[in-house]
């Protein structure tokens, strides 16, 4: 899969939380992990057996002002709010960072002003902050990854997928 993604979160107060959703961007290939204004410790979070801080670049910021990324790559909140885009509808960026807000909170007011998007997973309530990462992230790798598309009926065959160049592929249709 073409670029690369980071995940992190926001004033997180649980470290097996933030373990569950830092191994699971290390399975899914995530790039790096963050924290900001966040109590972590790798020690604290025995859910994160793949011990992603020290396979991964973790970085660590003080504030949502002290946010940084590289060059291009674009801020996405995920966060249950009216004017986000259902995370179905949503174009992930080849080049992006997603945010998750803490436990029993939201992203502040200052970290959303600085997203690029808002996403928010078609629920009716809040889900587990390890498990919206997890679906953010399966999301991703279903829209931007290499994989045939699913068949129209369960007796059907997937197609080959056609080499477009790194746009959107296309199935293979035999007439």
């Amino acid at each position: 899969m073409r670029g690369f993604f980071g995940i992190g979160t926001e004033r997180m107060s649980k470290p097996m939380n933030a373990g569950t959703l830092f191994r699971t961007a290390h399975a899914f290939g995530a790039s790096f992990v963050f924290t900001i204004d966040a109590t972590y410790s790798v020690t604290a979070a025995r859910s994160d057996t793949s011990r992603t801080p020290e396979a991964l670049p973790w970085y660590v910021f003080d504030s949502a002002a002290s946010l940084t990324l590289p060059q291009g790559c674009k801020l996405v909140g995920v966060e249950l709010i009216d004017t986000a885009v259902e995370l179905p509808s949503f174009r992930h960026p080849l080049h992006a960072a997603y945010v998750l807000g803490p436990e029993q909170g939201s992203l502040s007011p200052e970290l959303v002003a600085r997203c690029d998007h808002v996403i928010k997973i078609p629920t009716s309530f809040c889900v587990n902050v390890g498990v919206a990462g997890a679906i953010v992230m399966y999301d991703r790798l279903i829209t931007l990854g290499k994989f045939a598309e699913r068949p129209l009926s369960p007796l059907g065959k997937a197609q080959p997928l056609v080499d477009t160049g790194g746009r959107a592929a296309k199935r293979v249709v035999k007439s």
